[in-house]
């Protein structure tokens, strides 16, 4: 009996062209929660930093681009890959944290939505392509995902762009060594429907949000510097040592979730698209998970990862690394039909969030 499944038809991404490596932060005051300047050398700074999260460079938007441009591009690739005619499109959905954040001014701005701004952007007509914003930390874009499905599913749509972009390089402050993790970009997927006798495209999913004792792991606040903390101006503040023991206890556990609702094991997966929050963590998850199947051996190339050069996107990462890998730029990696592919991601909320793919 055929059934209605959501699968990608076309994916784009846009990578920045700023390369910033991280001597470029040797130059940098950096200050610790209390205001205190740091005595450690920002070579030694930046040494640990790369040890313990395996970012040794990052890309920025230009001064001249704004979050809507990059999504702009990334969107335009995705149609192009897709053959679709934007008019035909019944959904926007636009996966962010922080709206069109411009070099000029940390405040955020989020009216007009990012969506709309896309739409208008793409140069849109059709009145029934609906265009609306998603937050849900980093995993947005996932999440977004996940609504479009059940649009898909249910009838209601048959071509959904789904988008995530972020600027986290204008919101990140700059007197925090933490925030040398944060990047730019953006992804895009097409998602359409059809029909199947089998299982295709997204077969399944999981989300769960613990928000009571974890609320405040990501959050905005002043910055470490004493005296640009007078602007009372907000940027992007992490607790990154309960972050990362968070992550490790709970994803495992929810991708686990996921493929168990499909009576799957982990030894079906082909590949495991994992955001790009920090290089050792993401490698600790995916050995945590495997060890949930009483395996200690992890295949070297079961989790691809960009974050050593393209640091942490927020909401882009999951799409960007699939893209890339859809269109055959990262040696070692490729999606095989019948191939099952977890995309997952973590962030602020806490939010978790996991897909089970198959490759039509």
């Amino acid at each position: 009996m055929k059934r209605l499944y959501s699968i990608f038809t076309g994916t784009g991404s846009y990578v920045p062209a700023r390369q910033i490596r991280n001597d470029h932060f040797h130059a940098y005051e950096f200050y610790d929660s209390t205001g205190n300047k740091l005595t450690t050398p920002n070579e030694e700074i930046t040494r640990k930093f790369e040890e313990i999260t395996t970012i040794a460079e990052r890309r920025y938007a230009g001064d001249d681009q704004v979050t809507s441009d990059l999504a702009l591009v990334a969107s335009e690739r995705a149609l192009e890959a897709a053959g679709v005619d934007r008019e035909e499109l019944d959904y926007i959905i636009f996966a962010h944290n922080f709206g069109e954040t411009k070099v000029d001014n940390v405040r955020m701005d989020m009216l007009p939505t990012m969506a709309a701004r896309l739409k208008s952007k793409l140069k849109i007509e059709n009145p029934s392509a609906v265009a609306y914003d998603v937050l849900y930390g980093c995993p947005g874009w996932v999440q977004a995902v996940i609504q479009a499905d059940y649009y898909i599913r249910s009838g209601d749509a048959k071509k959904i762009l789904v988008v995530g972009a972020d600027v986290l390089s204008r919101v990140a402050d700059p007197h925090d060594r933490d925030s040398m993790i944060y990047a730019d970009g953006a992804g895009a997927a097409i998602m359409e429907a059809r029909e199947s006798d089998e299982p295709v495209g997204v077969i399944g999913h999981n989300s769960r949000s613990d928000a009571v004792h974890y609320v405040n792991m990501l959050h905005m606040g002043y910055s470490y510097n004493p005296k640009l903390a007078e602007k009372k101006d907000y940027y992007l503040k992490m607790n990154g040592r309960r972050l990362y023991q968070y992550a490790l206890e709970n994803v495992p556990k929810a991708i686990k979730a996921g493929l168990d609702k499909l009576n799957l094991h982990i030894s079906n997966v082909s590949k495991v698209l994992l955001h790009q929050a920090n290089g050792k963590m993401d490698d600790a998850i995916l050995q945590r998970l495997f060890k949930l199947y009483n395996i200690n051996e992890v295949s070297e190339t079961i989790m691809p990862m960009t974050i050593s050069w393209l640091g942490n996107s927020s909401v882009a990462t999951v799409p960007t690394l699939l893209d890339i890998i859809t269109r055959k730029e990262m040696a070692g990696h490729d999606l095989k039909s019948g191939d099952h592919v977890v995309l997952a991601s973590v962030g602020a909320g806490m939010n978790i969030n996991s897909i089970v793919y198959r490759i039509p």
